[in-house]
């Protein structure tokens, strides 16, 4: 993948490129159109920060007073603006520790006119919590020695808000790391399909088939009550922080690659969990219903045998029951061959039912602490992953047009056809399953000023959705690696002492 960094001359460049009259129309005369500060003030705030990290007094005073401004400048420019809020998406790392590292960042973020950072606080396994205050399932992100007690998520959270950043939290949820299921009473919570493979099966799978691997990848199964238990507890510490908002992230199953995108069978659904597999059998309303069921996960299949031999065992029954049956009482007396066809479409559907019921439960109880605490919560999501392909599902069964609408929606708007309406259409599609529009706050992908990963620039695409939808007043960047990148390797890569 072709790199690109954003040094201070392409910063200039952002900042002073033209404008066209309409654009100039749909903005107030005070504030520039992406509520960026001028290159002089960069400059100045860049040089008092560094003089400051020496012990110069008066350059603290003087970089104090600039954060300060800016934050006021990008806090009235925003509300003048017709996306009232911009976010930008960030992950920390160990390294962000170090002195000025942090102001560093935030600066560069105020720089751009983003008022809106969306910190990656759980991921990889990883939680953004100090060593000694950290009672979750899952290890620390800072674990160098001497730093059991370094807060960044704290330290993220002041320095943003005094910055005029609203500071949300992002976290994975169903991908809860390798090292997490595969610890002592937790391999039990990881997500199964019915050909006897994990979730980290498949990864590795993948990996000799198209080189695609992460290592900290692993699903866990949603009705699992000990990584529900887990994940709440984690939920309730992030919420401690009081952040200003908190985003699930991977509330979905693994994606396939090319044919292994879509599932046609039940074998091939992540509901083979020792959890999941028995919430799926307790949606059987009887004896003949259960039976069913369990053969149907089984074999993948119902057969005449099955058929006349649930018939044979309980003959007190007059027919099956599992919820959601649509089978009619007629039907019910065909004979065992087109019953047997009927009950496999019907478990079929129950099957796939019940695999997207469980993410949608996920959710929704991780929300709960989360409202509760009275802080915005929002889900995201692949706008294009609850949808049927052909005579299957789309391999994710990330059914967000069934989350609740009290939590906001991201739609991940990256699809890339070249120009803007793949994108755009993406979004048209929320919109139109949504009933609550205001809730939707999009996430597009790309760099300033010139298109990447054959996708338009983002103000490009931003100018795109201002003139299509123009009530959407929030939307969000993925990603700061990626209009940084040469500095997310340096951060990912340096040592701390």
């Amino acid at each position: 993948m072709k790199r690109f960094s954003l040094t201070i001359a392409s910063i200039l460049a952002i900042i002073l490129s033209p404008i066209s009259p309409a654009q100039a129309q749909s903005r107030s005369q005070s504030y520039p159109l992406y509520c960026q500060q001028s290159s002089s003030e960069i400059l100045v705030k860049n040089d008092s920060r560094r003089a400051a990290l020496s012990g110069n007094t008066a350059a603290q005073m003087r970089y104090d007073e600039l954060v300060a401004g800016h934050a006021k400048t990008l806090i009235d420019c925003r509300r003048q603006n017709d996306f009232k809020t911009e976010g930008i998406w960030l992950r920390l790392y160990p390294c962000d520790t170090r002195p000025g590292a942090l102001d560093e960042i935030l600066d560069n973020i105020v720089n751009r006119g983003y008022n809106e950072v969306i910190v990656e606080t759980f991921f990889n396994g990883q939680v953004l919590l100090p060593v000694n205050q950290n009672p979750t399932a899952w290890r620390s992100v800072v674990t160098g020695k001497g730093q059991e007690n370094v807060d960044l998520l704290r330290e993220v959270i002041t320095k943003g808000r005094a910055r005029g950043l609203k500071v949300t939290t992002w976290l994975f949820a169903l991908n809860v790391g390798t090292e997490y299921v595969q610890k002592v009473g937790k391999q039990g919570t990881i997500a199964r399909n019915g050909k006897g493979q994990t979730t980290i099966d498949t990864n590795l799978a993948s990996r000799a088939k198209n080189g695609t691997f992460n290592p900290d990848e692993a699903f866990a199964d949603p009705y699992h009550p000990v990584l529900r238990k887990d994940f709440l507890t984690l939920v309730e510490q992030i919420v401690k922080y009081k952040p200003d908002g908190i985003v699930f992230d991977y509330i979905r199953y693994p994606k396939g690659h090319g044919a292994e995108s879509v599932v046609n069978t039940v074998k091939e659904l992540w509901v083979y969990g020792e959890a999941s597999q028995l919430g799926l059998m307790e949606r059987g309303l009887n004896n003949r219903g259960k039976e069913l069921i369990s053969r149907y996960l089984k074999t993948g299949k119902i057969t005449v045998t099955d058929v006349v031999e649930v018939d044979r065992l309980y003959p007190q029954e007059a027919e099956p029951q599992w919820q959601g049956s649509q089978i009619t009482p007629e039907e019910n007396k065909l004979p065992a061959d087109r019953r047997a066809q009927i009950f496999q479409i019907e478990l079929w559907r129950l099957a796939v039912g019940h695999a997207m019921q469980g993410i949608v439960d996920y959710v929704t109880l991780a929300s709960v602490p989360v409202q509760k605490a009275k802080i915005p919560v929002g889900a995201a999501f692949f706008a294009d992953a609850n949808q049927m392909v052909g005579g299957g599902y789309d391999s994710r069964l990330q059914m967000w047009n069934r989350f609740p609408e009290t939590i906001d929606r991201y739609p991940m708007a990256y699809a890339t056809c070249g120009k803007n309406d793949c994108i755009m259409d993406l979004i048209q599609r929320v919109l139109n399953s949504s009933q609550n529009q205001t809730i939707i706050k999009p996430i597009i992908a790309g760099i300033w000023q010139q298109s990447y990963g054959n996708r338009p620039a983002l103000d490009i695409q931003m100018r795109e959705i201002r003139q299509r939808f123009p009530n959407i007043t929030d939307l969000s960047h993925f990603a700061y690696s990626w209009q940084e990148p040469a500095s997310d390797r340096d951060r990912k890569a340096c040592r701390v002492p």
